[in-house]
């Protein structure tokens, strides 16, 4: 197989020369200004999963490292490569090259676009077996989308930091760049019967004091220190964390706490947004947490509020994404505008704010061809496609249909007459997601890394390069297969 497909996902361009290079068992790095740090990581994972030694030599003051007798791998960072610049950004941020001649040479323009040349590395060493011999060229690679990547949901079913981490360790494998973490939700009472005062709930951030110390959830939460460490992960694994607190609806956490917050007395999972005390609560559980979060978006959640109630929801969305971006953060919702309002009309504040990243989950509540119709931005996050409900006999209940995917789908397909031209300008990507909605069964997260695991290399090669031309998904399997031991692993197995 070309090396142009012997990765998981295969480089966008890969030009091959004569001859073959053996990695040995021990290697001499040199790094330019800038990429010491994957130098580094590169290093240290090169020895776990390859046994390969390797001694790092920093090249001062270089805009370009020394290439002397004896150097083996050379990494280094230049945003001004010529071939760099036929690639629009924001793709170019993660573009690369690596050329695998008498030395491997990894160039990026950034240092997230240096990891994922890394990866690239990496997995080319596992493909090659044990004779080590890569085939020589040069590649050059970008992605199709600027976010790829995968949601999952804490609210209704805490799992464990370690997971979280070891999460953020394989996305990155695939070269996706995004995690969402849906941090509050509830049971879902019209499904189990229960009244919502027995209702299972979730709220997974740990406030030490203050008002909202008391709503962190005593099966789970997550401290300052352990979002701590996820952002110092993702920063370090090329990937961008976007946590999510979900209201109007889904929000029985906030109302078992505070009943004057929700419709019908309390009784209820729904926020009551006749008045302001529901939403300037809101406003400051956001600030409350909004430190903590890095990454330059925060979802907001507005999904599956109670039909009819258009007038309010709609003040709601628009006051909570103004409020994100005096914060400095660009806001992220789902897409409810046609079920809550049969249309986004004009912009704010007549009608929906458009400064907003929509996550079209669903072609009736908000359907793609409408979003972008009204100017908004989306995200592919279609329900039917990339939903797992584990053990639930809707969605996929046993993780997503690879093989159907493989065939049919790519990041702009969203089923029935909804599909978009590929690469739409305002098409962002795609997230697929895993939702615990049966509170009440009995499994746990290595339950759910066995559904959502093997996702992860075939919806990382569609949202990088799309489907690989001429390859079979019983030949993509076993590549993926052959190149899928990531290194770092603290709890999955």
């Amino acid at each position: 197989m070309s090396s142009k497909q012997n990765l998981v996902p295969g480089f966008q361009q890969f030009t091959p020369r004569t001859g073959s290079t053996i990695i040995g068992d021990r290697l001499q790095f040199c790094a330019g200004a800038g990429a010491e740090t994957v130098a580094s990581t590169l290093i240290t994972d090169l020895a776990e999963l390859h046994g390969i030694q390797a001694v790092l030599s920093v090249s001062a003051p270089a805009d370009t490292p020394m290439q002397g007798e004896g150097t083996d791998v050379v990494l280094s960072i230049d945003p001004t490569l010529a071939d760099f610049a036929a690639i629009a950004e924001p793709l170019r941020a993660e573009a690369y090259t690596l050329e695998v001649g008498e030395r491997i040479i990894l160039t990026a323009a950034t240092e997230q676009g240096l990891y994922w040349a890394s990866r690239s590395f990496l997995q080319l060493i596992q493909a090659s077996g044990d004779s080590r011999a890569l085939e020589c060229g040069t590649a050059l690679d970008w992605p199709d989308y600027p976010v790829r990547g995968f949601l999952i949901d804490t609210g209704r079913r805490f799992m464990a930091p370690e997971f979280i981490r070891d999460l953020i360790r394989t996305l990155s494998w695939h070269k996706l760049n995004t995690l969402v973490i849906h941090l509050n939700d509830n049971e879902i009472a019209k499904d189990t019967g229960r009244s919502w005062d027995e209702a299972q709930h979730g709220f997974r951030l740990r406030a030490e004091s203050g008002e909202f110390a008391a709503f962190a959830s005593a099966d789970g939460s997550y401290s300052r220190h352990d979002w701590d460490s996820f952002e110092d992960l993702a920063a370090a694994h090329g990937i961008t964390i976007i946590a999510e607190i979900d209201a109007p609806a889904h929000s029985r956490a906030f109302i078992a706490q505070d009943p004057e917050l929700g419709r019908n007395n309390g009784n209820s999972d729904m926020l009551d947004l006749t008045g302001d005390h529901a939403l300037n609560f809101m406003k400051r559980l956001f600030d409350e947490f909004l430190p903590w979060f890095r990454g330059p978006v925060v979802h907001f959640g507005a999904d599956e509020y109670e039909r009819g109630l258009d007038a309010d929801f709609k003040r709601y969305f628009n006051q909570m994404a103004a409020h994100l971006r005096a914060a400095g953060k660009s806001p992220m919702a789902w897409g409810s505008i046609t079920t809550m309002s049969a249309g986004a009309g004009a912009p704010a504040p007549e009608g929906y704010d458009r400064d907003v990243v929509i996550c079209s989950w669903n072609n009736g509540w908000y359907g793609p061809k409408e979003a972008v119709a009204d100017g908004y931005r989306i995200l592919n996050t279609n329900d039917d496609l990339l939903y797992t409900v584990p053990y639930a006999d809707y969605y996929c209940g046993d993780g997503l249909r690879l093989e159907k995917l493989w065939s049919d789908w790519e990041p702009h397909v969203f089923g029935g007459d909804q599909d978009l031209h590929k690469q739409h300008p305002q098409l962002l990507g795609s997230l697929s997601a895993c939702w615990n909605d049966l509170v009440l069964l009995d499994y746990n997260e290595h339950d759910v890394y066995r559904m959502v695991a093997p996702t992860f290399p075939l919806l990382g090669q569609k949202m990088w390069g799309g489907t690989p031309e001429g390859m079979s998904f019983s030949e993509f399997t076993e590549l993926a297969a052959r190149v899928g031991a990531w290194p770092g692993r603290e709890f999955v197995l």
